[in-house]
């Protein structure tokens, strides 16, 4: 290809590393355009500050990717000016740099189900399941968009790249200055480097992190426009966030406000059966019962039975997940052992000793069992679930008919929840039984004979769960048929939300973005009412202990939902948008591991108003009370005395 000019090799090093910047603005722009109903930019000019904050977070991934490239560039080899050096070079520019540009592509889809960039633990996601190469293709298939405009974007790099070339000028009398120039060259250009991943050349500061982000913008929601993809992943490269915390909070501090060791001894012990229903992406925002006081306007539900066994059920209708995907909410609602950056069931952690609802319930002579219609070990529920001790695990193998499989993720959910009927059904009560469903997943599909048969809806999942929805209505048909059903408990909830309703801004706001439902339903233990205070997953494990008055001390950090007397304030503690956030009492604290950066008023869900320069004394109780609780939290998992 010909070139338009042919520079000495600093300048053209120059000018391609400055075309990395101007593809990584352009990967800003798209991710601005596939996402912009959730970064909250108001104005081009907005987002041109935003762009400008972010290119030291530009800097530092050039750099990390670019790094060999720079010093192959520089180094005073007699023959980088020669084609055949240029081309290796070439090769190595463009497989380093596209390889790792592409999570910035991976994210215009993906960010919308965890409300983060990219990192490390997104490989917790997929590292489990048998089909890698099929997810891969099915994501090419469905977001064919996105790979055109990567191949595109790609095409485009290569031809600006071609068209200025090293120009060749070393002669035989030359070569001590050139070795001078070149050394005097990769000094300066080292200290650039050192300086560009660090973020600055100040001795005091530590190397940028993704938190830093947030000190560039108003809104925390903007502050994955500042990052790129590259950068987020690959500062999360080897990065340990499970450490020993010391805040130096006194341990009857974290009692008062979390009572990490829990006894219930006011109930006569009874044994009802228990049915934990995790529903895979169900957020709140899908059904209608609990959706009665959000006043949005035209609001459409998408469940029918839920809406109607709701109104025989108690509903906790300002519940959230404290962690944003499937691996999170095993652990929160299980063992309620939440997950922040990244997944406690991927740590080096999990496998340990972990008091759950498993492990009290078998104590009290529970048949406990596991159904995901998942490929069995899918997304590592079988490994954690061996180490909460599950009696039986029940997955696509035992299900045994592969002409039930939904073509990408596992059974469909009417004949699995079918299955689990009939299988519990055999068993000596008491049980604990929980499946997790699988339907309500991107690809967003329904088995044929449903696709004219279900509301469609305005956002791809609402067709899926309808189908889920009914899946619950043929179950608890069949349920009620059985002997065991009157003396049971049924648990309904979500492992995380989903795409944010496109038409609708309420479910946009930081908040709201974790909200998902939580329902008890039993024929015969009085389960029935309204409630609105603040509830999250891990309150479900204490909850149960509390209902059937199990007497023995166990570990949970969560708070029982039925507790009148409010021994423990209801709170919400997750991660998101790069920051903790610990709703309690009339404020949302916003911490970034360190110190509170934000204080936001309860009804501020999109945390516009930062009222920390107004702080009192019940923002001061909130941070030492989220300091107090990271502080049990992480001390205790690397002490590994998760079980008391």
């Amino acid at each position: 290809m010909k070139s338009f000019f042919r520079l000495n090799e600093y300048s053209v090093l120059f000018y391609r590393i400055g075309l990395a910047y101007l593809f990584y603005f352009i990967a800003r722009i798209l991710f601005y355009t596939y996402n912009y109903d959730i970064l909250d930019v108001n104005s081009v000019t907005e987002f041109l500050q935003i762009s400008y904050h972010g290119l030291v977070f530009d800097t530092t991934a050039i750099l990390y990717v670019n790094g060999l490239f720079i010093l192959l560039s520089t180094l005073p080899f007699f023959i980088n000016t020669k084609p055949k050096y240029q081309k290796g070079l070439f090769y190595l520019y463009f497989i380093s740099n596209l390889f790792f540009y592409a999570f910035n592509f991976v994210d215009l889809i993906y960010y919308k189900y965890n409300f983060s960039r990219l990192t490390l633990a997104a490989w917790d996601l997929v590292k489990n399941e048998e089909s890698k190469g099929g997810m891969l293709f099915r994501f090419l298939i469905t977001y064919w968009h996105v790979f055109l405009l990567f191949i595109v974007v790609a095409i485009l790099w290569v031809f600006l790249y071609q068209k200025v070339k090293v120009k060749h000028n070393l002669v035989e009398n030359a070569k001590l200055k050139y070795v001078a120039k070149s050394i005097f060259g990769v000094l300066v250009i080292a200290t650039l480097c050192i300086g560009g991943i660090r973020g600055d050349f100040k001795k005091s500061t530590r190397p940028i992190n993704l938190v830093d982000a947030n000190r560039f913008v108003k809104k925390s929601q903007q502050a994955d426009l500042v990052l790129n993809s590259t950068f987020s992943f690959l500062r999360t490269l080897g990065v340990q966030t499970f450490k020993k915390t010391d805040f130096n909070i006194p341990e009857e501090v974290v009692n008062a406000n979390f009572q990490p060791i829990k006894l219930y001894d006011s109930n006569t012990p009874t044994s009802p059966n228990i049915v934990l229903i995790i529903t895979e992406s169900m957020g709140r925002e899908y059904i209608g019962a609990f959706n009665k006081n959000t006043n949005i306007k035209d609001y459409v539900s998408y469940t029918p039975f839920i809406d109607s066994l709701a109104s025989e059920s108690l509903i906790f209708t300002n519940a959230y997940a404290n962690g944003y995907k499937s691996i999170h909410g095993m652990s929160s609602i299980l063992a309620g052992v939440p997950s922040f950056k990244d997944a406690f069931t991927s740590s080096p952690y999990a496998k340990q000793k972990i008091g759950s609802m498993v492990s009290c319930l078998k104590s009290k002579g529970y048949d406990t069992s596991f159904f995901h219609g998942a490929p069995n070990g899918s997304m590592g529920f079988l490994g954690f679930g061996n180490i909460l001790g599950f009696d039986h695990y029940y997955g696509m193998t035992e299900y045994g008919n592969d002409a039930d499989f939904d073509g990408s993720w596992g059974i469909w959910d009417v004949p699995f929840m079918q299955f689990m009927n009939k299988t519990i059904s055999k068993k000596k009560a008491p049980f604990f039984s929980t499946i997790f469903t699988v339907t309500s997943h991107e690809p967003y599909v329904v088995p044929n004979e449903f696709k004219n048969k279900l509301p469609k809806g305005t956002n791809p999942i609402h067709q899926p769960v309808g189908y889920t929805d009914y899946a619950f209505k043929k179950f608890f048909e069949a349920a009620k048929k059985e002997p065991w059903f009157e003396n049971t408990i049924f648990i309904i909830t979500a492992d995380h939300c989903n795409l944010v309703n496109y038409n609708e801004e309420y479910y946009h706001k930081i908040m709201n973005r974790l909200a998902v439902p939580i329902l008890f339903y039993s024929p015969k233990y009085k389960l029935k009412g309204v409630n609105d205070e603040l509830a999250q997953h891990i309150d479900i494990f204490p909850t149960v202990m509390d209902i059937i008055g199990y007497n023995k001390p166990f570990r949970s950090w969560g708070r029982s939902l039925m507790d009148k007397k409010q021994g423990i304030q209801p709170f919400v503690i997750n991660y998101n948008t790069g920051m903790y956030n610990f709703a309690k009492g009339n404020y949302v604290c916003a911490f970034d591991g360190k110190v509170a950066v934000g204080f936001y008023s309860k009804e501020d869900k999109e945390q516009l108003h930062n009222l920390i320069g107004k702080r009192n004394k019940e923002m001061n109780d909130m941070e030492t009370a989220c300091k107090g609780f990271l502080q049990d939290y992480f001390n205790r998992i690397i002490d590994k005395k998760l079980s008391n």
